[in-house]
């Protein structure tokens, strides 16, 4: 296992999802974070934004100067909002730096698909980056991450809603027409700067669908099953948020293509996620908790996954729990970076969930 220390930049460092990079890095053996970048708060030491990583580090936030970055850093990690990126990461590829991109803009295969997705007035300007990026889910693309020069970090619920179905999907057990999937999301979902709905007067107690039939996590759900299944995949996806802060369960029904058994979906499960670092199966028929519940990831890169048989309709029931800011984003990110420099996936990650939260 390599022992070598990359310099770490992260652009857009002051939000939460930079924040989470920060906690996870500044204790990574193989990364020295030497960059941390906002505008907003440029100059300002990291730890009166981020107060947990007082006495973590003395660095100060800059500006997200090109120059500066290429000559401090190896990698850089892009925590910007939708529609930013793609304006940095030719320019970063261009002096040399691996990019992992944790907006949207370089996820989706198809360069019409932003128009349609994200409301921009053109197709992608940079078809061909489309093409070398490596969508940052190693459960399906472990090999092409190593080495990879540009990793698009998929999207929370996009993570949380293909990994609750990816065995289904792979052992071709359900009808691919026909896919239902309901997610709840807590606050942090919505960022640092977070609209007028997302303040504590109008969230707590708040159970809220919205974006309730075109949600653009949806493109990048049908594009991955879709490679796994080798034909299309067609989902529909609602979003709830809900009054917790940290935290995506996403529940999915499917409709079987025969007769399906327990021992099927254990199987399927089983050989799918048997040697996933990050996956837990959750589904037990004693206790208290028999299926997966955000409770139980917070902190975490885990994700728990678990399953139910609706023998009366012929529906599976699969569940997906994650920590949003982890597995969702920062913790994923880190992971793929450490496939990328060739050290083990863990490394940096073995972070044990809190309890009580």
């Amino acid at each position: 296992m390599s022992s070598r220390r990359y310099r770490v930049g992260i652009v857009g460092a002051s939000g939460f999802v930079g924040g989470e990079l920060l906690r996870i890095l500044l204790n990574h053996p193989n990364a020295e974070v030497t960059v941390a970048t906002s505008r907003e708060y440029k100059g300002e030491y990291v730890y009166r934004v981020h107060p947990h990583l007082r006495g973590k580090t003395m660095l100060r936030f800059v500006e997200p100067d090109i120059d500066k970055i290429a000559n401090n850093c190896d990698i850089v990690f892009l925590a910007v909002p939708h529609g930013q990126s793609v304006n940095l990461t030719p320019k970063l590829l261009e002096v040399g730096l691996t990019v992992i991109d944790l907006s949207a803009d370089f996820r989706l295969k198809d360069p019409e698909a932003y128009v349609k997705w994200y409301d921009w007035e053109k197709p992608h300007p940079y078809p061909d980056l489309l093409q070398k990026a490596v969508y940052g889910l190693p459960e399906i693309h472990r090999e092409e991450l190593r080495n990879a020069k540009l990793v698009a970090v998929p999207g929370c619920m996009a993570t949380a809603g293909i990994l609750s179905l990816l065995p289904l999907v792979k052992h071709k057990i359900i009808e691919f027409e026909k896919i239902v999937i309901d997610a709840k999301i807590g606050s942090s979902g919505a960022g640092a700067h977070a609209p007028k709905l997302d303040l504590h007067s109008f969230r707590t107690y708040v159970v809220r669908p919205y974006e309730v039939a075109e949600h653009r996590h949806i493109a990048e759900i049908e594009q991955e099953l879709s490679l796994v299944a080798g034909e299309p995949v067609k989902v529909a996806f609602t979003p709830h948020a809900v009054d917790i802060v940290r935290g995506i369960l996403a529940t999915s029904h499917s409709w079987a293509r025969g007769q399906v058994t327990e021992q099927m979906l254990w199987k399927a499960f089983r050989e799918t996620y048997g040697n996933e670092p990050f996956i837990r199966i959750a589904r037990d028929k004693a206790g208290l908790h028999r299926y997966p519940d955000v409770k139980y990831v917070i902190g975490s890169n885990y994700c728990d996954v678990g399953f139910e048989i609706d023998t009366r309709l012929g529906r599976i029931i699969t569940f997906a729990a994650i920590d949003n800011l982890m597995k969702g984003a920062a913790g994923q990110a880190v992971q793929c970076f450490n496939i990328v420099i060739g050290v083990d996936e863990r490394t940096g990650l073995d972070l044990t969930p809190i309890f009580p939260v």
